[in-house]
């Protein structure tokens, strides 16, 4: 990949649309600014895709759009299949996996996105343990791995803002989601069911209007450490997000 700096089309919080489904609404996303564009491979999820629908989506977006696969205690194999592929140049597991699994993918040059959670395993307060280029935290309530579109005390987890490239994900939608920016201080955003008219169907308006408030939040002053190095889609030359 490129050298560069993701989301060099604006400076501050980065954005992640998850959970697409449909290929003019990946692309819809990506033309309003989404830095990242996810694909759900959990199969209870109503936001699962296939893998051959995945890779028309992939296959649509532009090549500064980062394209993540998010798995829910996949094998190894199973993931790096699909990463090849569907195309993907990024993972996010949202699961128990463990940091064996974490450094595995790595070492063989495909980005983690490790989910850890407030109040249920694997917690935020493990982050050291694992060498992912970036942290997506979320509470853990409810009983789906996901967010479930509901809101919590984002200012719980305050304390890996700045020490951990963080993305903050569970319960956001266009009206808090300068709130959360301001309580947490994340690298970035995350955000499935807040811009949704149905599950696994984005409302255009919903996500221009997230895009307009995270573009237009303002942050607590604290060293902000992006947790993508590149041009949108890329990383630094030394193959790893900036810790």
């Amino acid at each position: 990949m490129k050298e560069g700096r993701l989301g060099d089309s604006h400076s501050g919080t980065q954005i992640k649309i998850c959970g697409l489904t449909l290929v003019d609404e990946a692309v819809a996303c990506a033309e309003m600014g989404a830095d990242a564009i996810g694909l759900v491979f959990y199969p209870p999820s109503p936001r699962f895709v296939s893998v051959q629908r995945a890779l028309e989506i992939s296959a649509s977006l532009p090549a500064n759009v980062w394209k993540i696969g998010v798995f829910v205690d996949e094998p190894l194999q199973e993931i790096l299949k699909r990463v090849e592929f569907c195309r993907l140049n990024c993972v996010q597991l949202h699961g128990m996996e463990p940091p064996e699994m974490v450094a595995s993918l790595e070492s063989v040059g495909i980005r983690v996105i490790k989910s850890l959670f407030v109040k249920k395993r694997p917690f935020a307060s493990e982050a050291g343990l694992y060498r992912a280029s970036a942290f997506l935290i979320e509470s853990g309530e409810g009983l789906a791995p996901g967010g479930a579109g509901i809101g919590w005390k984002w200012g719980e987890a305050g304390e890996l803002a700045g020490r951990f490239p963080c993305i903050l994900a569970g319960g956001l939608n266009p009206a808090n989601v300068s709130e959360a920016i301001y309580e947490f201080r994340p690298d970035a955003v995350d955000v499935s069911s807040g811009v949704e008219s149905a599950p696994g169907r984005k409302d255009a308006g919903k996500v221009r209007a997230f895009i307009d408030a995270v573009r237009n939040a303002k942050l607590k002053s604290h060293a902000f450490n992006p947790p993508f190095k590149g041009r949108r889609g890329d990383l630094n030359g030394s193959g790893r997000m900036s810790k």
